[in-house]
């Protein structure tokens, strides 16, 4: 679904947690995740460490649609 949403012209970003899957599905823009069960954080961890992480993940899949790209790229 990735590749035909950019298709018609609009950016995506994939966070994914099994990055080979995402490149081999074709993603553009890959942003790794934490983990399969829970890919945007870790709710063992206090709710303020939490918040950062997904803050952070956030971040970095808001810079990687503002990056012109011509390959696949991952942003660590």
């Amino acid at each position: 679904m990735v590749k035909e949403i950019e298709r018609a012209g609009i950016p995506v970003v994939h966070i994914c947690t099994v990055v080979p899957i995402s490149l081999t599905v074709g993603a553009n823009r890959i942003v790794p995740a934490i983990a399969i069960p829970h890919p945007l954080g870790n709710p063992a961890l206090p709710l303020e460490e939490e918040k950062k992480i997904r803050r952070n993940l956030i971040t970095k899949a808001f810079k990687a649609l503002q990056t012109e790209i011509e390959d696949q790229t991952v942003f660590e």
